[in-house]
């Protein structure tokens, strides 16, 4: 497994790589990097399969045009990973995605199943395309509905959370990563709300500690990471929603039509607002080959319980190519 840069035709992508076989594309989340897929990259990579994880746009290593907002939409990132697929002098990829880097890889799927043969997504599901209008509002109205404060992704529109992030991306990463996980007390977990009044920052206890599979030295990596780069570009990504909404008005009614897994941790905040996509996910994926909930598991699956993911990875694999 070594890191090295690509050059695209849209980046010069910092990704982590390792083995030979068929290629098998690995999208990081929010506020992760392509480290957070190690343990896949040497498990698919030891079971004959070419694996690259990249650093996305506006993350770690990875460089080039395209520092507005604007820069960050959804089709833009898709065309970030059909770029990459091509300088690795590939032309056919199997997409995984987690957090943020589902609906890219569902994107993928969905937009170039030339391209992408199969897509697996962790914690979040493929969302169609709404007929009744953009994302944002609708987030607004389903906090003030169920009064829980206002969701975080809401939030991140603005700059405030921002400011707060790179003032010290140190606590910013440990709140994320202890509030979101499984290990957390239930009490303590996130649910991606937040009171009116707090930021998010301040609506986790400074109490929190590094999740249990976080050691020092990956944390290090994380810090050192974001204290460089800042979080103004990964939180672009949440501030082109309805931008993607306007762009993407010809995917209205289109499905999924390559193999799909779909995979998310039992106590994943992220299903207070995404879940019930979930039970539409097969209208969606019209060859769905699995839907699985990992027990006791939360937000960051592949790294929480890498064994499973592994496994269940494999078994998709080895589906596609039996």
């Amino acid at each position: 497994m070594h890191t090295h840069t690509v050059k695209t035709a849209t980046l010069d992508q910092q990704v982590i790589e390792a083995g030979s076989g068929p290629l098998v594309v690995l999208i990081h989340g929010f506020p992760e990097l392509s480290i957070s897929w190690r343990a896949q990259v040497r498990a698919l990579a030891d079971a004959g399969y070419r694996v690259v994880a990249p650093d996305m746009r506006g993350y770690g290593g990875t460089t080039g045009p395209g520092q507005r907002t604007q820069d960050h939409t959804l089709p833009q990132l898709v065309e970030d990973t059909v770029a990459l697929v091509a300088a690795l002098g590939e032309t056919q990829a199997v997409v995984v995605g987690h957090d943020w880097g589902a609906p890219v890889a569902w994107h993928c799927a969905l937009m170039r199943p030339d391209i992408f043969r199969a897509v697996a997504g962790l914690s979040v599901p493929f969302q169609p395309r709404s007929d009744s209008g953009p994302p944002i509002p609708a987030m607004r109205a389903l906090a003030q509905r169920v009064g829980r404060g206002e969701l975080y992704i809401v939030r991140f529109q603005e700059m405030a959370d921002q400011i707060q992030f790179d003032a010290d991306p140190a606590a910013a990463l440990r709140k994320c990563f202890w509030s979101y996980d499984g290990a957390t007390p239930a009490a303590d977990r996130a649910t991606g709300f937040i009171p009116v009044g707090l930021s998010l920052m301040e609506s986790v206890s400074d109490d929190a500690v590094l999740p249990p599979w976080m050691g020092a030295d990956l944390f290090a990596e994380y810090v050192a990471a974001f204290s460089a780069r800042g979080f103004k570009q990964p939180m672009d990504w949440y501030r082109c929603m309805d931008l993607n909404w306007e762009r993407m008005a010809d995917l209205q009614g289109r499905k999924i039509t390559v193999p799909a897994l779909f995979m998310v941790g039992e106590h994943d905040p992220a299903r207070h607002y995404s879940g019930r996509h979930e039970k539409t996910l097969g209208d969606w994926a019209t060859d769905l080959r699995g839907n699985h909930v990992i027990a006791g598991a939360a937000h960051w699956l592949q790294q929480e319980r890498p064994d499973q993911v592994n496994r269940l990875l494999l078994d998709f694999l080895a589906g596609l190519d039996a």
